[in-house]
């Protein structure tokens, strides 16, 4: 199957290196391209890419306004944000907006071509280490607002006891053998997390798991 992608971005010259790379791919196609995030809205509406990937700062309407308004539509589509290392805040902010998960603009071409094919398949794309580092950026800021509070109604000590490693950027493999139990085991903790706190995906509880208290930045 066809991933239909539309890139958005308010350099040409980076549309122009993805459409480049894509071209050469059997599996991704650009339907469409963006230089604002009004217009990426509209493509989306218009073509319902499987994907789109979104820049952060662009003129007019932002990619964190943007995002909102796609994953808060009635479409399926998924979006990676486009972000350089100094742009934490808006890499936040464009997680809790929806997005899927995020790609750093240095990043090798195949790199980004594989996490677009992740999150197509339903996955989040959020490397633990950037997932240590956004929190710790975060709670660290005291200019930054301060986090909404949430309440983890519904879930047993077990289960907030592996939602904190995952906040804390844990992988699978890692959670299983801090809590000596198998990968499997720790799977479906996380299955069991995700549809408790009607979480779309590990991205959604990383960012429950900062809003909850769970972790801070000794972490």
């Amino acid at each position: 199957m066809t991933i239909r992608v539309v890139l958005t971005d308010d350099q040409p010259l980076v549309r122009a290196a993805l459409q480049m790379v894509i071209t050469d791919t059997a599996d991704i196609e650009v339907v469409g391209e963006a230089a604002d995030g009004a217009e990426a809205v509209r493509l989306t509406e218009e073509l319902a890419p499987d994907v789109v990937v979104m820049d952060l700062r662009m003129p007019g309407m932002d990619g964190i306004e943007a995002t909102r308004l796609i994953t808060t539509g009635t479409g399926s589509t998924r979006v990676v944000v486009l972000t350089t290392f100094d742009d934490d805040e808006y890499v936040y902010g464009a997680l809790h907006a929806g997005a899927s998960g995020f790609l750093v603009k240095d990043m090798a071409l195949d790199d980004i071509l594989a996490a677009v094919r992740i999150v197509a398949a339903g996955d989040a794309l959020i490397a633990p280490a950037v997932t240590r580092r956004l929190i710790k950026e975060f709670t660290a800021r005291p200019a930054a607002s301060p986090p909404r509070r949430v309440e983890l109604g519904g879930i047993t000590d077990r289960e907030r006891e592996v939602l904190t490693l995952v906040g804390r950027g844990l992988s699978n493999t890692e959670i299983a053998g801090e809590l000596y139990i198998s990968i499997a085991t720790a799977k479906t903790y996380l299955t069991r997390l995700l549809a408790k706190l009607n979480a779309r995906d590990r991205v959604q509880l990383v960012i429950l798991a900062y809003e909850a208290g769970l972790v801070a930045p000794s972490q």
